[in-house]
């Protein structure tokens, strides 16, 4: 017999500004049952969060629940949500319901040590003391497999990966057993198989605990492998529920039909992605225009080596002494030596940690290398000049992965762009420089009012198309595109990848693809590097990695890409 642990009814959320109220929750109605897994999918600004956030009232100041009742049933009474005060809400709050938010990186203390911040919790919800409190904590870790607890419990957030940052948190959301646990987005930064093992381990939690789960995700794949029911939002609307299978595999609403098929899936190396909109607006499109032509974006390089790196090193001093003598040395690359051609996407994969970033800031001359060479046009990088070193920064660009940090707050868009051209001298003037920064907003598809907004006013998406226009107003050769889509919809991905896929091929781009999503590797390289613990381990074509790939952890990698499977 199902035992219903949640009840949402008519649910109706609106936010005030200065333009009025505005709604983005509407009428939202669905029930959790214990130790079941609701999946939650959408993309950013359907609601999916706010959503979340309504069930522990933890929305911001400018947000009224104008209709609806949130029931949490417990063995002997029901407990509408909505009606307890702040004081109430804390015996609720992590004991109840827990809640794993969706950015690691801004949700830990960043002054205070991974340990620390889990056992205030036990602290101050249990009775047991210190000691206690401590072994509970790296019991925990150990749960949520993170390698070598004790190290981690003495680390700050910033000494560990985005993997192990995530780990924490959930550690985190299950000290105190709670019967629901709320999971935003919870594996979206993360390489495919910690991503795997993560799954694993809140299945494992959720059985050990008879836990019941809310899993938000944009990855249909990921839901697919967790979920026993999903609930599609789209505009803060429930547009369609069900069993999981039945949803993924037969859906009924062009939304979720376009969520399906904006996914690059391991088959579809050249063909250009579908997008939401030819879902949504079919009519406003000829049927040539839906059904997207094939384009041949693969080996359309040449043999000319346009990047040579040989036996490169790079360690980071990890530990020193009290005098500020080296006293421990981490390695992020190792003795890696490979060549990129000129007009070729290289593919970079391998799992947190193992020096894909480093690589890429290493060659983009953005730290410097402990040894080795980087020969770029046949030009070694350390013989090259002042004069010849700018040149050679404007003609390599780097994507960074986050968008949110990579953009200054404080600054208009049209001056973030406008930057890189001062300090090149490109352009006679203040007009000139105007100009050429209108037309690569429309390269990447924005408006020209883009211009005089800051940051904080553009989606995740948006902000991602003005990162990629930064780098590109300088016409560089060749780009490095760091985890440049890893947290966007799929959607909003596969309009970036169509994006990058043009301007490739209309300004003759040379790329170095870094990603922990291997489906979009396959889609974007004609070649995959993949690299462990800072070596090279393979390097082929992207369909003889997948077909017959050479290493064990090769495979492993690729059999931890989700994929919607019938249940």
């Amino acid at each position: 017999m199902q035992v219903k642990l949640l009840e949402v009814n008519n649910l109706s959320v609106s936010f005030k500004s200065k333009f009025g109220d505005q709604q983005v929750l509407k009428n939202i109605s669905f029930s959790l049952n214990k130790a079941k897994t609701l999946g939650i999918v959408g993309e950013s600004g359907s609601g999916k969060s706010l959503t979340a956030l309504s069930i522990l009232k933890l929305l911001p100041q400018n947000a009224n629940i104008n209709s609806g009742d949130i029931i949490y049933y417990t063995k002997d009474k029901e407990i509408n949500i909505l009606q307890l005060s702040e004081k109430e809400l804390l015996n609720v709050r992590g004991r109840n319901i827990s809640m794993i938010f969706q950015e690691p990186m801004t949700s830990l203390n960043p002054s205070l040590k991974c340990g620390d911040q889990v056992i205030e919790i036990l602290v101050n919800h249990t009775n047991l003391n210190i000691k206690a409190a401590k072994n509970r904590v790296l019991e925990l870790f150990g749960e949520v497999k993170l390698p070598n607890p004790e190290r981690i419990y003495q680390s700050y957030p910033h000494e560990i990966s985005g993997g192990q940052k995530q780990r924490v948190m959930i550690a985190m959301a299950i000290a105190l057993k709670p019967t629901i646990l709320i999971a935003d987005e919870p594996t979206t930064a993360l390489d495919v198989t910690v991503q795997k093992t993560i799954l694993e381990l809140l299945k494992q939690i959720q059985e050990k605990y008879q836990m019941s789960i809310i899993f938000i995700s944009h990855d249909l794949g990921v839901i697919s492998q967790i979920a026993d029911d999903v609930l599609v939002m789209y505009k803060g609307e429930i547009v369609e529920f069900g069993k999981t299978n039945q949803v993924l595999l037969n859906p009924k609403h062009p939304y979720t039909k376009g969520l399906l098929n904006c996914r690059p899936d391991l088959n579809t190396s050249n063909k250009r992605l579908s997008v939401l909109s030819d879902f949504l607006e079919p009519n406003t499109k000829k049927d040539s225009e839906i059904i997207k032509p094939t384009i041949d974006n693969k080996e359309n390089f040449t043999d000319e080596i346009t990047l040579k790196v040989s036996h490169l090193n790079k360690t980071f001093i990890s530990k020193r002494n009290f005098i500020g003598k080296p006293k421990q040395q981490q390695t992020a690359v190792s003795d890696l030596s490979f060549n990129v051609f000129k007009g070729e996407t290289l593919g970079l994969v391998g799992e947190s940690g193992c020096g894909k970033t480093t690589l890429g800031r290493t060659i983009a001359q953005l730290i410097e290398k402990s040894s080795g060479s980087i020969e770029y046009e046949g030009k070694l990088l350390n013989d090259l000049t002042n004069k010849e070193l700018k040149q050679f920064r404007k003609n390599v660009q780097i994507i960074f992965q986050d968008p949110y940090s990579s953009l200054n707050p404080k600054l208009l868009i049209g001056d973030a762009l406008t930057e890189p051209l001062i300090v090149h001298g490109i352009g006679k003037n203040k007009t000139e420089r105007k100009k050429r920064v209108f037309e690569i907003l429309k390269k990447v598809k924005l408006d020209s009012d883009s211009f005089y907004k800051y940051p904080h006013e553009f989606s995740g998406g948006q902000r991602q198309r003005i990162v990629i226009a930064r780098a590109l107003i300088l016409n560089p050769e060749f780009v490095i595109c760091d985890e440049s889509v890893s947290a966007l919809d799929v959607s909003v991905q596969a309009e970036i990848l169509n994006l990058l896929n043009d301007l490739k091929e209309e300004f003759q781009l040379t790329y170095i693809f870094i990603s922990h999503d291997l489906s979009v590797v396959k889609y974007m390289a004609d070649r995959i590097m993949v690299m462990r613990d800072g070596e090279l381990i393979e390097i082929n074509k992207a369909d003889e990695i997948y077909k017959s790939p050479a290493s064990d952890y090769t495979k492993k990698l690729i059999e931890s890409i989700p994929v919607i499977k019938s249940h």
